[in-house]
């Protein structure tokens, strides 16, 4: 029998008294790996205290301290580096190698919470009225929530906790329902690295959990990333309950290019940024933007991406893994439908893909459409999986007119050799993270992941400077101190040095 998660709560690794238990599923085989709990109502209640028993002492230890912490716990990540990917692997299906880089960008933010000290100076101005200084302080906000997603169960967590908790916080993470292993594991990891108890908090559960938190009147920030609905839902709630949020939501990724740019290149590119990871990712390329002759490549690319093969996380020539579940493959199958009765031509066609072996998994081959118009559901709807559509317009201008048109704000790149184009390219497109001859910029963590528009609701965005904005508060100290010595010098005096 698959053994049920437990929780962690004030430190403990708990069984949660939850009869309603959610399957966690092989996706290449439908095997039943684990069940994870739903909270109860009383085990959130206890984490929600833990948590904030716990901030009371967490937010004075030295900010050293806290950096040291996390210097441990990016080492022990290092070490069992391949043992997250394998557990990762097989929650998720993704294939081995992807899973490492899952891992490894999360190891990346963890080291950069390591520079927490520098990232919280504040600032100080002397003599701002005479005798009188002020001075800015980042404190930390207290008990802080983490919601992330199934197709980055290491990276996503350790986008939030790490840093939250460098800040001074205490962190309730509630994992994907999807692949909780993963977050387990990285907690486990964290307490060795010698966190104190409380200081981390893992529930699993649904939207039911979810909801508990967001209205929690001791939470005081959410972080999220995940589909549109939730997010706005997250955001909503959240915000009319005076919390402080960022949701990450949806994308619609256009890769634009322009017919200087080197070709192998472009194909290559759009090879493994629309197809990699089962195309799970809210940073994949999803519309490939053809400018002008450029648009002369389409059936190469076509021949390429047919050469892709799917399989399980074991095979070492698989290009990509299976779809999470399937639900989330009927509705691929879905939208690749309904691209054909809409007019759009199918040049690839995935929706028969079979592995050997693994006849249950949620296979979708690599599918590439032409022809493609701003009003079918092929381009409307965020498709999070191995599907491209290819469109095609006359000049730079048209492809920016598109991309800016869309509600989403994700990510977008062009491919070029001019740096005039470029230049102007990404100064006028209205997209939070943009790339020039580089795919999917997803920047390291001292810079911030920058969503746009639909793809992001809130203020401050995740990792990097604005992360640790999000997660403290200012505080601005006026003072000025009597001397028992009388100064001797008037009004207006200028001080004599003796």
């Amino acid at each position: 029998m698959p053994h049920t998660l437990p929780q962690l709560i004030d430190g403990q690794w708990l069984q949660s008294q939850a009869t309603d238990l959610i399957e966690v599923t092989d996706p290449a085989t439908q095997e039943v790996i684990a069940l994870a709990p739903k909270a109860t109502a009383e085990e959130i209640e206890a984490a929600v205290a833990s948590a904030q028993k716990a901030f009371l002492a967490w937010r004075e230890v030295p900010v050293s301290e806290r950096a040291r912490l996390m210097l441990r716990y990016q080492h022990l990540l290092k070490e069992h580096h391949d043992e997250l990917a394998e557990i990762l692997a097989q929650e998720t299906g993704k294939t081995f190698a992807d899973a490492k880089g899952d891992v490894w960008r999360g190891i990346e933010v963890a080291e950069h919470a390591a520079n927490i000290a520098s990232l919280m100076m504040g600032e100080t101005v002397e003599n701002v009225a005479r005798e009188i200084d002020t001075a800015s302080w980042i404190q930390p906000l207290g008990v802080c929530v983490g919601i992330t997603p199934f197709n980055f169960p290491a990276m996503i967590p350790l986008w939030m906790f790490p840093l939250a908790i460098a800040c001074g916080n205490t962190f309730i993470l509630k994992p994907s329902e999807q692949d909780p292993l993963t977050p387990n594991r990285l907690a486990e990891l964290f307490i060795e690295a010698g966190a104190p108890a409380g200081v981390l908090q893992v529930l699993h559960g649904g939207r039911e959990q979810v909801d508990a938190l967001l209205v929690h009147p001791a939470v005081r920030a959410i972080s999220f990333v995940g589909s549109v609905n939730v997010g706005q839902h997250v955001y909503r709630t959240g915000t009319q309950h005076l919390k402080r949020v960022q949701a990450f939501a949806g994308a619609k990724n256009h890769m634009v290019i322009m017919p200087d740019a080197p070709k192998d290149q472009v194909i290559s590119n759009l090879l493994g940024a629309s197809c990699g990871a089962a195309g799970q990712r809210c940073m994949a390329i999803s519309v490939a933007v053809f400018v002008g002759e450029s648009k002369q490549w389409i059936d190469e690319l076509a021949e390429q991406m047919a050469t892709l093969r799917p399989g399980h996380w074991q095979d070492s020539g698989a290009a990509y893994g299976p779809l999470i579940s399937p639900q989330a493959r009927q509705r691929v199958l879905h939208l690749i439908e309904q691209g054909k009765a809409e007019g759009a031509e199918c040049l690839l066609d995935g929706s028969q893909c079979t592995v050997e072996g693994y006849p249950h998994g949620n296979w979708v081959g690599p599918t590439l459409f032409r022809g493609v118009t701003t009003e079918m559901g092929l381009y409307r709807e965020e498709i999070f999986g191995p599907v491209l559509v290819c469109m095609q317009v006359d000049t730079l201008e048209e492809a920016i007119e598109l991309v800016n048109a869309s509600p989403y704000g994700n990510g977008t790149s062009l491919f070029t050799r001019s740096g005039g184009a470029a230049r102007h390219f990404q100064h006028a497109i209205e997209v939070g993270q943009v790339g020039i001859n580089v795919p999917i910029p997803v920047p390291l963590p001292f810079f911030s992941f920058t969503g746009w528009k639909g793809s992001f609701y809130g203020d401050l965005h995740a990792y990097g400077k604005q992360a640790v904005r999000f997660y403290t508060e200012t505080k601005t100290v006026t003072s000025r101190w009597f001397d028992d010595t009388p100064l001797e010098a008037g009004p207006n005096m200028t001080i004599q040095l003796k």
